[in-house]
């Protein structure tokens, strides 16, 4: 038993190579497939996902059951995944190649619906965006970004934004001026 548990059946270098390469392709395939993030996952996307981890487990590890080439794939999964972010922190052009750049897929009230296709968003899930960042409808939208991160940033057109605690405070003030003018007139008269 105990042999069973550490004893290598395939070379270190050819189990670090094919986790390398699974997550290169793991990588690809992610990034073709859209820009949702985790939070933004359906059901049918954490099927995927759960499935796939299961179908290319068997890539990595080959046949080597052992806890040492369960360890070395480990290591070397985190490893890649450490230095892919290092290297999409240090440059743009990581980024964009990892990442992605930022998509607009509402504009000027309008949506984009060639752009919301390509990423995978629904017009319901765009109208429920708007919603939870305080617009009631897509064509109150001078601009909605869907970044790389997953995430619709939206930008109201001037008409349709709320007022702020600032906005409010400003108007209190220049009607409490209005009030004592008033009342100063009334009394000189």
């Amino acid at each position: 038993m105990w042999h069973d548990m550490f004893a290598q059946q395939i070379p270190f270098a050819e189990k670090i190579i094919r986790t390398v390469l699974i997550y290169i392709l793991i990588a690809v395939l992610l990034r073709a497939t859209g820009k949702r993030g985790l939070s933004g996952l359906n059901s049918l996307d954490i099927v995927v996902m759960v499935l796939l981890s299961n179908v290319v487990q068997n890539a990595i590890i080959g046949p080597d059951n052992s806890l040492i080439g369960g360890v070395i794939g480990a290591v070397t999964l985190v490893g890649v995944n450490s230095a892919v972010n290092r290297a999409v922190l240090s440059s743009d052009l990581m980024a964009r190649i990892f990442d992605g750049t930022d998509t607009v897929v509402i504009k000027d009230g309008n949506l984009i619906d060639q752009a919301a296709r390509r990423i995978g968003l629904r017009r319901g899930e765009l109208e429920h965006a708007v919603r939870l960042q305080n617009g009631d409808d897509i064509s109150e939208v001078a601009s909605g970004i869907f970044d790389p991160s997953g995430q619709l940033i939206v930008t109201l057109k001037p008409d349709d934004q709320s007022a702020t605690k600032g906005d409010v405070d400003r108007l209190t003030a220049q009607l409490a001026r209005i009030e004592a003018q008033l009342t100063n007139r009334q009394g000189g008269k």
